[in-house]
């Protein structure tokens, strides 16, 4: 039997990490819902594993309410000390308040470009960056055109968006393809 190859990352014995990294991990998106849930679970991740916010997915899925920017805008005082006694989810008071502005910027910039992806897409020239990277020592922590993003949106309002973030948030919507050149994915995105 033929040994898939895939990046360093994702563990062989965990099953939602593995189906992450081969089936959305790096797929370009422009579905505007499907940014802002990511856009919510990177600020979450900053500080943590990707696998622990992986694992509480469905659980901020419910909490905000299926990542609908509309929904979450109009979150108040009380849905914060909610989501504070939620276990399901990481429980940061700023990076909950983060989500529920963010939300609100989220639907500026939508109203601004039209959607809120022809406006990120715009950090790449509407194409994704391909790196050519062979080991986890050539991974960058982040690249010139997440902190140029990220300078935008923090101008624009946005919260616990830094171009680490970003650069993750990049990565896994697809803006940047940073699957190893050896990975099965690498070429299937290119």
């Amino acid at each position: 039997m033929k040994t898939v190859k895939r990046c360093p990352w994702p563990t062989e014995n965990d099953p939602l990490y593995l189906a992450y990294h081969d089936r959305e991990w790096g797929v370009p998106v422009h579905n505007d819902k499907i940014l802002y849930e990511f856009l919510v679970l990177e600020a979450f991740q900053a500080g943590l594993s990707w696998r622990t916010v992986l694992y509480k997915r469905k659980n901020f899925k419910k909490a905000f309410a299926g990542f609908d920017p509309r929904k979450v805008a109009k979150f108040t005082k009380r849905d914060v000390n909610r989501l504070l006694k939620d276990a399901g989810i990481i429980r940061n008071k700023a990076k909950i308040e983060a989500a529920i502005n963010n939300a609100k910027k989220f639907l500026e910039v939508q109203k601004e470009f039209g959607s809120f992806s022809k406006y990120q897409w715009q950090f790449v020239g509407g194409k994704p960056i391909v790196h050519k990277i062979r080991t986890l020592k050539d991974y960058p922590v982040k690249i010139k055109e997440a902190d140029v993003m990220a300078g935008d949106m923090k101008r624009r309002g946005f919260k616990f968006l830094g171009p680490t973030v970003l650069y993750a948030h990049m990565q896994a919507v697809g803006m940047v393809n940073d699957h190893i050149v050896d990975c099965f994915r690498y070429r299937e995105l290119i």
